[in-house]
């Protein structure tokens, strides 16, 4: 198996949150003004504390600045809860009607103690090849 490029990391009170994102000319239809990109996310807890993932806050902006916040309850319909050295990978998708754009947010854990911590989820460009035409 490849071992995955994270290219995007964010570190919150010891919560530790990887990205890796890949166009997919696949899912994408160019010519409907279609792009679509997966992303896969690793999140570690680095911290001394079980935390566990409550929600998503998610900020992702297209080529024309127009942004859209997408909010819920954990991550692709779990809410994973991670001792400490624990980590909890997922892969999801974004499309967009332009070929390039950005995410980023935050998620919101309840660690252990009762005490909720917002980590940061990096900016990450959304980026299509460039096609000749």
């Amino acid at each position: 198996m490849m071992k995955e490029l994270f290219q995007h990391t964010a570190i919150t009170e010891g919560i530790v949150v990887r990205v890796a994102v890949n166009f997919l000319p696949e899912q994408s239809r160019v010519e409907a003004g279609k792009w679509f990109w997966v992303y896969h996310i690793r999140i570690e807890n680095m911290s001394d504390h079980a935390v566990q993932l409550l929600t998503r806050h998610w900020r992702i902006t297209d080529g024309q600045g127009l942004v859209n916040f997408v909010e819920g309850e954990g991550v692709v319909g779990e809410q994973p809860l991670l001792a400490p050295g624990e980590s909890h990978d997922y892969v999801s998708g974004c499309p967009l009607t332009t070929p390039q754009g950005s995410m980023e947010g935050h998620y919101t854990f309840l660690r252990d103690d009762g005490e909720e911590i917002r980590a940061a989820i990096p900016f990450f460009p959304l980026a299509a090849p460039a096609t000749a035409g």
